[in-house]
């Protein structure tokens, strides 16, 4: 089951799963007209926001957002107190979890680190966070595949009830609009002296701590143990006498350095290759494919690789999904939407590559993925089978020219 959010919502996907007691994984990622066809723009704008539901035998068993790291979870111990380095490394290395932070969960609880009452308490506030940002969205598309559960279970959540206490919260954060707009805003504290006149010495104090503008809305539900509709209607007030503001937090202008690689390109005699990576996997994979007469060019920074990409028209195109600025899932999508890399292969590098990852590669278009580290010979087989070599282009684009066609 796959579609789009404006040919069925996600109250009633979630419905026929419930009513068909299904087990699986519901894929739903966010976009816009606008987001989907700029490149060089804001972190903020370039965000396709995604996130996963887990499902046995109709019921929710654990949902997540497409945020790789673990600081979803640490803000949740930071309420229980529990005070524990998390280590991503640990958990990946357990190998027995679709997620990360799953398989962390249960490494605390099996270490007698948290309680089981706490494990359930965390999860079922996944779950909540999850609803609440899926059943607020307007456009977006969603895929649902029927599989075996994420094992082991800790707690289930029954939908329907959930749904519509979800719904109405959704319904009642609208009438906090437009002072307060996106759970991923930041109270910022603009009138201290106001506040000072009004509020006591205690309300002053907590506001000065929390609305200190590195702090999101969402950060401080979680801190608090609070569903975000409720941390929002505390500071409405405050937002609405212009005490406090929300505002969104983006990353600093920079303007996209466009270097000249004429000299790297030498068009008509190879055929280039991107590595969106860290400088070490670019090395090693020029390493590897220079002997066998493959341009490689290392591209670093994920928001220049888009600008430099467009430039240089590679024919082969690796791309490291783990990347905080802007990921290979979001690159692949945006390439996707551009008719001239509608068909070049884009292969998608990981550390792990489970159910999900694989899940979201197709969704997104990639061709195909790739576990680190890779051996010589599985570099150079998936190249071999994908790449377009530079003479059958050149002859592609003299038949097209030869027809009168314009070439995307």
């Amino acid at each position: 089951m796959q579609g789009n959010l404006d040919e069925i919502d996600i109250r009633s996907i979630l419905q026929l799963i419930e009513l068909g007691q299904r087990t699986g994984l519901l894929f739903v990622e966010a976009y816009s007209s606008h987001s989907r066809h700029k490149v060089s723009i804001r972190n903020a704008e370039c965000q396709l926001p995604s996130w996963f539901v887990f499902f046995l035998n109709g019921q929710i068993i654990y949902a997540t957002n497409d945020d790789s790291s673990l600081s979803r979870l640490s803000h949740y111990l930071r309420h229980y107190r529990v005070n524990v380095q998390l280590d991503e490394r640990q958990a990946a290395a357990l190998g027995l979890f679709n997620t990360l932070e799953y398989g962390y969960l249960w490494m605390l609880l099996e270490k007698n680190i948290i309680k089981p009452v706490q494990a359930r308490s965390i999860i079922y506030n996944f779950v909540y966070e999850t609803l609440f940002d899926i059943l607020s969205l307007h456009q977006g598309r969603f895929i649902f595949e029927l599989g075996s559960a994420l094992t082991p279970q800790l707690t289930s959540v029954a939908i329907a009830p959930l749904v519509i206490t979800m719904t109405k919260q959704v319904q009642e954060w609208k009438q906090l609009y437009p002072l307060i707009q996106s759970p991923e805003q930041f109270p910022l504290l603009v009138d201290i002296d106001q506040l000072r006149t009004s509020l006591s010495v205690a309300t002053v104090s907590k506001l000065q701590y929390w609305a200190d503008g590195h702090t999101s809305l969402r950060q401080l539900a979680r801190y608090l143990n609070r569903d975000i509709l409720t941390v929002a209607k505390a500071i409405y007030p405050y937002v609405k006498q212009g005490w406090l503001k929300c505002i969104f937090k983006y990353t600093e202008d920079t303007s996209i350095k466009t270097q000249n690689l004429a000299k790297k390109l030498e068009k008509n005699h190879k055929a280039y290759i991107a590595c969106i990576d860290d400088v070490t996997i670019c090395e090693i994979v020029e390493a590897i494919l220079k002997p066998h007469g493959y341009e490689v060019i290392a591209l670093p920074n994920p928001l220049e690789a888009l600008n430099q990409i467009f430039q240089l028209e590679p024919v082969f195109i690796l791309c490291n999904i783990a990347m905080s600025e802007l990921n290979g899932y979001e690159i692949c999508a945006m390439l996707r939407h551009s008719t001239a890399f509608r068909f070049v292969p884009i292969i998608l590098l990981s550390d792990r590559l489970n159910f999900v990852e694989q899940t979201r590669a197709r969704i997104v278009g990639a061709t195909d993925s790739l576990t680190k580290p890779f051996t010589d010979t599985e570099l150079l087989m998936l190249v071999e089978r994908y790449v377009t070599t530079v003479e059958s282009r050149a002859t592609k684009k003299i038949q097209h020219l030869l027809s009168g066609q314009k070439m995307e």
